[in-house]
């Protein structure tokens, strides 16, 4: 599988296929929109750093999906931070198929340069989603650079979580969920917290609390037996 990953061509059939499947999870779920007062002035071109844990990325679409359903959606660019390696890059073709641009970088290579593309962004007015304990974890534990980031940008951070009521547990170090179609999917957005300047680390357990307080809402409002 690491051998094929590196064909440019498999990985743009593999996007293919996991774009497909997952516009079937986003169109034959129920969806709810909890939290949607709190994402509305950002559905309305005010730019913010959409925060995920890495267990939601594969649903990050139905925020869009629901955000463009509002009338008063301005169809702002969203941008999320992916890996520069082969699984960031099938990572960016999926995403870009359902209209969020990748920006390429990580802890690990190029994160100095994504980091000031996404601060470019969102001085630009674009909303960016980042998983900020990905690509590697630990597990809800939320790196620094996320509130460095909305702090510098002077932007605030809304705390988000998606979940289908069916879905496949993986054994994976993030527990991410492989949602199923023909159920019920909800979209939570927490209030946005705001990241003081000089005192961004302080916020950062207020980030991870809100971030926590999203996910556990999205489980209960999604309380069916996980596969």
């Amino acid at each position: 599988m690491k051998s094929l990953s590196r064909s440019a061509p498999v990985r743009r059939a593999l996007a293919f296929l996991i774009s497909g499947y997952l516009r079937l999870v986003l169109r034959t779920n129920r969806w709810t929109f909890d939290g949607a007062e709190n994402f509305a002035p950002h559905r309305r071109g005010a730019p913010a750093v959409c925060a995920f844990w890495h267990e939601f990325l594969p649903l990050m679409p139905a925020l869009r999906m629901l955000a463009r359903r509002a009338p008063d959606y301005t169809a702002a660019p969203i941008h999320t931070l992916v890996s520069q390696h082969r699984d960031g890059r099938l990572i960016g073709q999926i995403v870009r198929s359902f209209g969020i641009e990748p920006v390429h970088g990580s802890s690990s290579r190029g994160g100095a340069a994504g980091l000031r593309r996404l601060l470019d962004l969102l001085r630009g007015g674009a909303m960016i989603g980042i998983t900020p304990d990905g690509p590697r974890g630990p597990r809800r534990q939320a790196a620094p650079g996320m509130a460095q980031l909305a702090a510098l940008a002077q932007v605030p951070i809304l705390p988000c979580a998606i979940r289908t009521s069916r879905r496949i547990a993986l054994n994976s170090w993030d527990r991410m969920a492989i949602p199923l179609p023909f159920g019920r999917g909800v979209v939570v957005c927490g209030p946005t917290i705001s990241v003081p300047r000089e005192a961004w680390r302080d916020s950062l357990p207020l980030i991870a609390a809100a971030m926590n307080a999203a996910a556990d809402r999205a489980d209960r409002l999604c309380a069916d037996p996980v596969l």
